[in-house]
Parts: C-alpha cells; sequence; structure tokens
C-alpha cells in the first residue's frame, strides 16, 4: 500500500528537478491526485515538501539533437541511440570504439 510519507517524498523529488520535463509534471500532478485521494486533503491543505538541492550542474547545449532528445523519454532516446551506434559499427567501426572508450570513460 502507498504511504502519505513516500508520495510527499515522491512530490518533494518532483518539486526539486532543476528542469522538469513534461513527464515530471504529469508525474506530480499523478502523486498529488492520489494523495487527494487516500487523505481526503487538497493539495493546498498539504504542507510544503521540502526542496532539494542538487550541486551537480545538468548538461545543457544549444545544438538541434539536444533540443529534440530533451523532449524524448529515456526509453525512445536510448533505442534510437542503439540503433544509431549499431549502424556506425557496421559502416565506421573506428569511430564506433572511439564512442564506446569514451562512454566508458
Amino acid at each position: 500500500m502507498i504511504k502519505e510519507s513516500d508520495l510527499l517524498e515522491a512530490i518533494a523529488e518532483c518539486q526539486g528537478q532543476r528542469n522538469p520535463n513534461a513527464n515530471t509534471c504529469i508525474k506530480l500532478a499523478a502523486y498529488y491526485t492520489i494523495l487527494d485521494h487516500i487523505t481526503g486533503k487538497k493539495a493546498t491543505e498539504i504542507p510544503e515538501a521540502p526542496v532539494y538541492s542538487f550541486t551537480a550542474k545538468a548538461y545543457q547545449s544549444d545544438s538541434e539533437f539536444w533540443s529534440v532528445a530533451s523532449g524524448l523519454d529515456e526509453i525512445a532516446l536510448m533505442s534510437v541511440i542503439d540503433e544509431l551506434m549499431q549502424t556506425l559499427q557496421a559502416v565506421q567501426p573506428r569511430l564506433y570504439d572511439a564512442v564506446m572508450r569514451k562512454l566508458r570513460g
């Protein structure tokens, strides 16, 4: 069973995101709806959840790829990148190896 404390924690996590996207807003709305349902309280009656501070800077770019990719969910994005990497491995194996070395750190 979902506990009120778990919902409040999830709400705080969503509210603490530095660059929320549509998925974050959808989750937040769902959490508030569930919270309203199980507690009988309206969102305005619920004490404000703590805001978390993130020290890591989010990567930002003004490239066309970044503007399109940042609007996708992780599964859709990784599916496209996986297909691209398979093609790169077949067509340019040296470039593929260089990218993989960079990803491995």
